[in-house]
């Protein structure tokens, strides 16, 4: 799908989208649950799509209407999988779902796109070779048999916190106690902080010790909840970035004390505005691309931790990078760090590209909401918020659609 954006002044109110975040480990906990729990505020993502074809296939059974779940849960120590968990393009659910195929001790086939299959899954073959399980990636699909214990995890802290949550959904599950201890740096603290919350919420324990060291008490099990998912700080970056291209916007629905690490985007977006700052990434990767965005509007940036940006669902720094370019912007990648020079953007004179990433396209129809301009490639916001484009034009940002073949 081509979108042209035609330049307009974004002007009103909008509501942030559900934390996609919150909304995957809300759904896990309640399929999770050997009982019935209703959680609102979920929106039809791909992302969430693909955590609710997987609780399915675990034997989970839901309703989903209104924005609203209605799920019926598994006997997690009981549990019949039914078919091959079918992950889609999503990053969260492949992680958080293989130790949940773990507590199995059948062979389970996880699949995905070429692209989620490529990205690193270190810490869980690690894991299994250690603890004699059987963990296989031939690049079309994953395949693990075996059942996880109890016991210490040792897990690098620099590697994508997915691989601890998806630990935390299940070591509470096992008879005896756990420990996952994080070597090294810990990076993107926020979103673990997030999954403890979502355990807390359906009545499971987990806590921080010492050292970076989390403590999990077994023989725990998932009570039912009836549950919203909170405002995401991720995808309201987005709209809120419209009022540094010109617009007026105002973000509603985001929780003041939300342990999202994502809702420093308000203070980087100031930062921004007022010189050319350096501002760490390493706790919020997917601000990433807005960040840059917002940084070739103002005073330009620079950006350090951004190594883990290459293995998202585009190499997001090369990406921003050759789109910037078109617009007029300079931006330099290098090994954790990346510039975003001072520039005097202008129209491209060709289409940008959105490089099967829905963050990329979010940044880049920002910038072309001032500039004007054509995004090929645009369904790629389904991934995260199927409605992007008709936000915008809620707010008064008028789009053209071209569906190409």
């Amino acid at each position: 799908m081509q979108i042209e954006i035609i330049p307009s002044m974004a002007r009103g109110t909008v509501s942030a989208p559900p934390s996609k975040s919150m909304a995957h480990r809300r759904l896990i906990c309640a399929g999770l649950c050997d009982g019935v729990s209703r959680i609102s505020g979920i929106a039809p993502s791909e992302d969430v799509l693909a955590t609710l074809d997987c609780l399915a296939a675990i034997g989970a059974e839901y309703k989903y209407e209104n924005n609203t779940v209605e799920i019926r849960g598994v006997d997690p120590l009981q549990m019949q999988i039914r078919s091959v968990l079918p992950c889609r393009e999503c990053g969260s659910t492949l992680r958080f779902f293989i130790p949940v195929a773990l507590l199995s001790s059948e062979e389970v086939t996880l699949t995905g796109s070429e692209r989620l299959l490529a990205r690193p899954q270190v810490v869980y073959e690690d894991t299994c070779r250690k603890n004699g399980l059987y963990f296989h990636n031939d690049g079309e699909r994953i395949t693990v048999r075996g059942t996880l214990k109890s016991g210490v995890y040792e897990v690098r802290g620099d590697v994508s916190s997915q691989f601890i949550s998806g630990l935390l959904f299940v070591l509470p599950l096992l008879e005896g106690d756990s420990e996952i201890r994080i070597t090294g740096k810990l990076e993107s603290r926020p979103y673990i902080d997030l999954t403890l919350s979502a355990l807390a919420d359906s009545g499971v324990e987990a806590m921080w010790g010492e050292n970076n060291t989390l403590l999990i008490r077994g023989g725990q099990r998932y009570q039912p909840r009836e549950a919203e998912v909170e405002g995401d700080y991720s995808n309201a970056a987005f709209f809120e970035a419209l009022n540094y291209v010109g617009g007026e916007v105002t973000v509603t629905g985001l929780r003041e004390d939300s342990l999202q690490g994502d809702r420093v985007y308000t203070d980087y977006f100031k930062a921004l505005a007022k010189g050319m700052p350096t501002l760490s990434i390493g706790a919020c990767p997917d601000l990433g691309p807005i960040l840059f965005a917002v940084a070739a509007t103002q005073n330009g940036g620079i950006f350090t931790e951004t190594a883990r940006l290459r293995i998202k669902e585009s190499d997001r720094g090369a990406a921003m990078a050759e789109e910037l370019a078109k617009l007029g912007a300079r931006v330099t990648v290098v090994e954790d760090r990346i510039t975003v020079s001072p520039a005097n953007l202008h129209p491209p004179a060709e289409p940008l590209c959105g490089h099967n990433d829905h963050r990329i396209v979010m940044s880049l129809a920002v910038l072309l909401a001032r500039l004007g301009g054509v995004i090929d490639g645009a369904e790629a916001v389904k991934k995260s918020m199927p409605d992007f484009f008709d936000r915008l034009r809620e707010l008064g940002v008028k789009t053209k659609q071209h569906d190409i073949g």
